[in-house]
């Protein structure tokens, strides 16, 4: 049986601390490519808010804090690593944003087959660091929608 094509369709989750401290990942291939938890959708009518929490579980092991449509996205074409994954003539994706706010005690369990490495920083410097620019731009969007103690 062959493995269906990924729906252009995703979730961003800027996963962050109410101190402006941002959880980033670091893909396991290829090695540097710091990011927040995405995914696409499983199924055409899948719920983005269902999609953001699997996705987040999946990635990192929290399943709890809350979640916050911050009622963005961006269109942008496919990486060319990632094509082969998408139907042919599938050339953008649509990725929508959400927040997570998460306790500073939170645990992180990364799925190995994805991500090596974790690390909490400071949410400008955790811009910085993302390899995809909408991925840094929604980060640099946190403080519209939390106010930090």
């Amino acid at each position: 049986m062959t493995r269906p094509y990924k729906i252009p369709v995703s979730v961003l989750v800027v996963i962050h601390r109410l101190d402006g401290q941002v959880l980033l990942i670091e893909r396991t291939r290829p090695a540097g490519f710091w990011q927040s938890v995405t995914g696409a959708i499983d199924y055409d009518d899948e719920p983005l808010e269902a999609a953001a929490r699997r996705e987040v579980a999946e990635e990192t092991g929290i399943t709890g804090g809350e979640l916050v449509d911050w009622k963005l996205s961006n269109v942008y074409e496919l990486y060319p690593m990632w094509q082969h994954r998408y139907a042919p003539g599938v050339t953008r994706n649509t990725e929508h944003v959400f927040g997570l706010t998460v306790p500073a005690d939170t645990a992180v369990t990364l799925c190995p087959r994805e991500h090596g490495a974790w690390c909490w920083l400071p949410w400008r410097e955790a811009a910085d660091r993302c390899f995809s620019p909408s991925n840094a731009e929604a980060i640099l969007q946190l403080p519209r929608f939390v106010n930090f103690v």
